[in-house]
């Protein structure tokens, strides 16, 4: 267990620092080529050539892309100093950039919106996965049921219905006509019950699109190794029912369930863009939206690598768990 831990961090560390190189080389590299200015995105509304050549320099966009990213991996480490003769600013380690255009730096943006993201993520994750994978176990073992056909029937409806048309319906519903809901967002070191009841209907909206795909999925797997042969074999040593589902059956069926549970909880914590957006919730999401819409680079490229840390450490997770789940992954 332990060499294959070894080689599974190894791999992670390596898989980040690939993951930087891309997205660092996308970020001021692509504009180089293309013929555009990456200085022309940090000056804000001073767009003179003076200004230009200024920001040139103190971000150090003249140099090669390698010393650039090295620099910018001293500052992940060290913080950074952009300096243009005696005008310098300093960023704090670890230095993700510094925005000239809101005057702040990209670490502590993102540390603001980073527990909004998780309490979203982690909320939603508890639902969909509980509700999902239940619904589509007891939808195996009733095939063909009426249980069946409706749950499979409102997971068709929750797979096609998309998070902005479900959102809004459920603020119109419960928050402003019914006034069951108070929608509005407070942090949960100032108001807990607010907290809780402000992000009551984003996780409903938010684990319903997912818990129906997750029980389409673990329907159809359930299904598969039901007929197995192993399952027939312990049937026939006289287990009982529960003991065969929940120890044999199960065990196998939360493998591709870990899979894209990994993939989805690394995407959400990267940001829940339409969800956040139509709650209204100040998270990653709606921060990388407003960044894009006004052009702020270096808050676009700390949202783009945070969200590439999450999806990396997600995968790794669910890499362990699966060694736990399956004893010939730690040997394989």
């Amino acid at each position: 267990m332990l060499a294959y831990l070894t080689r599974r961090l190894f791999a992670v560390v390596v898989m980040l620092l690939i993951v930087t190189l891309a997205t660092f080389a996308i970020f001021f590299m692509v504009p180089k080529l293309t013929g555009s200015d990456p200085a022309l995105l940090f000056v804000g509304k001073q767009s003179d050539p003076a200004a230009i050549a200024g920001i040139r320099i103190k971000l150090g966009l003249n140099d090669p892309i390698l010393v650039q990213y090295w620099k910018f991996l001293e500052g992940l480490v060290m913080g950074r100093d952009y300096a243009n003769g005696v005008d310098v600013t300093h960023c704090q380690a670890p230095c993700f950039g510094y925005s000239f255009r809101t005057e702040q730096e990209v670490w502590p943006w993102l540390l603001d919106r980073i527990p909004v993201t998780l309490s979203l993520a982690a909320g939603a994750v508890v639902l969909w996965v509980t509700g999902g994978v239940a619904t589509g176990v007891l939808s195996a073992l009733k095939r063909g049921s009426a249980w069946d056909r409706t749950a499979m029937g409102i997971a068709l409806s929750g797979v096609s219905l998309p998070i902005y048309f479900t959102g809004l319906l459920s603020l119109a519903i419960f928050s402003y006509a019914l006034n069951w809901v108070n929608s509005d967002y407070a942090p949960i070191t100032s108001n807990p019950a607010q907290w809780f009841e402000g992000l009551i209907l984003p996780w409903i909206t938010l684990s319903f699109l997912y818990a129906a795909m997750y029980a389409r999925l673990t329907r159809a797997t359930m299904l598969e190794i039901l007929g197995e042969d192993y399952i027939r074999t312990a049937r026939a040593k006289g287990l009982s029912e529960p003991v065969v589902i929940g120890k044999h059956a199960m065990r196998s069926t939360l493998t591709p369930i870990l899979t894209i549970l990994g993939l989805d909880l690394g995407g959400l914590l990267g940001g829940a863009v339409l969800t956040e957006t139509t709650f209204n919730l100040p998270g990653l999401g709606r921060g990388a939206v407003q960044a894009i819409s006004s052009q702020d680079l270096p808050m676009i490229l700390g949202v783009t690598l945070v969200a590439a840390f999450f999806i990396v450490i997600a995968n790794l997770v669910v890499d362990l768990l699966y060694a736990v789940i399956d004893p010939r992954v730690r040997l394989s």
